[in-house]
């Protein structure tokens, strides 16, 4: 199918347009939605709900939504140290299973802990100096838990407008003083607390951020936001998902590179990036806090706990990242981040924010994104394409997800691949903007440059 063949509704539009449908029948209404989508699928335009059909390595095979085989590089699995298929996570998780079957089966507020679990409690703890650590079936249900465990009606969350949906969904559960504001930008905080104290002494206010934001491989400045916290009487929470084991010195990614380990009043972190399971985590430094989340955060309370199998894999997990070995997989994930990024400058590629295991490229109008995604598909990589609403209207971008065990070839056949479906698109229509700048190349160059130093 070429592009003068593609319906126009499959290259505009985006999934924000139908979020709110009109009319009294609940599952009928939301037919035009569908219909949208549906355009997509029949056009190869869809990219969402892929499956794999063997371990997401970094080289793997899946299926689209709509059936037809994808083989390739894989660039878009979350398996930042690689240790989804390692041999001691598999051992791991074979012993769980014999000693203990494959469920928790009840809610860690009744009879749904295990010894692995108690045994990831406590070396979590450790690793984060000698926090308590409350666990979450998922990453997703301890972010919102962080925030709905802890705010009530007449309590204050001021957050970065990017900060990820567990997030703005807890605190719209909790309450409706919700501050934003603009992305890493303190003096916004500053005048919303100076703003929200002037008027309530009394109440809390949760400032909420994350350690590396996904969708553009930013930070924070995680001092500076402890020290206005501190003039206003607030708390902060740190959302660490992405950097948490796979980034900086021991793995404590921004918190222990800006040394705000003890900074952070409450943390997050996800499982399901770095230790090779679903689950997630909230670390607070009182017991008192920590008892009061597992019986008021809901997600806790009245989830099932994490299964034996997921608390033995992400114990094991653990091991790995604090080891020698663990240290020895970073390095090598920094430098094939690194590499990645430079070898998309020569091409006049995108990379957008700073060096982490995401690296955004940004492409710009969601048309030739769509284009530009299904024909990666169609020779030989797997990426996952972010458009609007999850980024702005026409700042479409590829997520690419670097492992600790791309080799050189796998970062060159990707670069090799984006450049030409790119250009694909660019020649088939006149309409669509060239990719990036010399100028933008020379400068992403000598932002990465520094970084390496």
């Amino acid at each position: 199918m070429n592009y003068n063949e593609i319906e126009s509704s499959s290259l505009s539009g985006s999934l924000k347009d139908y979020r709110n449908p009109l009319g009294k029948n609940l599952t009928n209404r939301v037919q035009p939605f569908f219909d949208w989508q549906n355009n997509r699928r029949i056009s190869g335009l869809w990219p969402y709900a892929k499956s794999t059909t063997s371990a997401p390595l970094t080289a793997c095979t899946a299926l689209s939504d709509s059936g037809d085989l994808i083989a390739g590089v894989n660039f878009a699995s979350q398996d930042y140290l690689s240790l989804a298929s390692h041999s001691d996570i598999k051992e791991a998780a074979v012993a769980a299973v014999r000693d203990f079957g494959v469920h928790s089966a009840g809610s860690a507020a009744l009879l749904g802990n295990t010894r692995y679990s108690l045994s990831l409690e406590r070396a979590l703890s450790s690793h984060l100096d000698d926090c308590q650590i409350v666990l979450y079936p998922t990453g997703w249900s301890a972010g919102f838990a962080s925030v709905q465990g802890f705010i009530r009606s007449d309590d204050h969350v001021v957050m970065d407008v990017l900060a990820h949906s567990c997030l703005q969904e807890g605190a719209r559960a909790a309450t409706s003083n919700i501050h934003y504001y603009g992305h890493l930008n303190v003096q916004g905080v500053e005048r919303r607390l100076r703003r929200i104290r002037s008027n309530d002494a009394k109440n809390a206010i949760l400032v909420v951020t994350e350690s590396l934001f996904s969708m553009h491989s930013d930070v924070p400045d995680l001092r500076a936001l402890r020290s206005v916290c501190d003039a206003y009487d607030a708390n902060l929470l740190v959302d660490c998902a992405h950097d948490f084991g796979c980034m900086g010195r021991d793995g404590l990614g921004h918190l222990g590179d800006q040394q705000m380990l003890g900074g952070a009043d409450i943390i997050i972190g996800s499982f399901s990036k770095t230790f090779a399971s679903n689950g997630g985590f909230i670390a607070v430094k009182p017991r008192s806090a920590a008892e009061y989340l597992k019986y008021y955060s809901a997600t806790q309370t009245f989830s099932n706990a994490l299964s034996p199998v997921q608390a033995a894999v992400v114990l094991k997990a653990l091991e790995i990242v604090t080891s020698d070995e663990g240290a020895r997989r970073r390095k090598q994930l920094m430098r094939n981040i690194l590499r990645l990024r430079a070898m998309m400058c020569t091409v006049g590629l995108e990379p957008l924010g700073d060096p982490s295991p995401i690296v955004p490229v940004y492409i710009g109008r969601e048309d030739r994104a769509r284009l530009s995604a299904r024909r990666l598909s169609e020779i030989g990589a797997i990426v996952n394409l972010v458009e609007y609403p999850a980024v702005p209207r026409g700042d479409a971008r590829f997520r690419v997800q670097v492992m600790a065990d791309h080799t050189e070839d796998d970062l060159s056949r990707l670069v090799e691949l984006m450049a030409h479906s790119l250009g694909e698109t660019t020649t088939k229509s006149p309409r669509i903007p060239m990719v990036a700048s010399a100028r933008t190349a020379k400068r992403q160059r000598s932002s990465i440059e520094a970084s390496a130093v």
